[in-house]
């Protein structure tokens, strides 16, 4: 299975939308908070990228692999989160539902 294969499979796969939805009121809390949470994604992205660019000119351009699979799950929780915040889909993203 390829990087490519697992990535589509985190983000496209089957998730268990629960059976009952929020009332509105929750839901804009829970909106209002994930805000807050992407926010704090971005942040942490932009540092990452950084320290990720200063290894890659230490080392010749190889690039750490932890750091870039963190990214990969950090980006793939800000598209989970972006599913919730435009109604896309009743799964909330970490820390409310298991980061796959």
């Amino acid at each position: 299975m390829t990087d490519e294969d697992r990535f589509r499979g985190r983000m496209h796969g089957e998730q268990n939308e629960p059976g009952q939805r929020d009332s509105l009121w929750w839901r804009l809390l829970f909106m209002l908070l994930i805000a807050v949470m992407i926010n704090l994604a971005q942040t942490i992205l932009a540092v990452v990228t950084v320290v990720q660019f200063i290894i890659m000119a230490v080392s010749k351009g190889q690039p750490n692999e932890r750091l870039a699979d963190f990214g990969t799950d950090l980006g793939i929780w800000i598209a989970k989160a972006a599913r919730f915040q435009t109604a896309a889909s009743e799964v909330k993203p970490w820390p409310w539902t298991e980061l796959d």
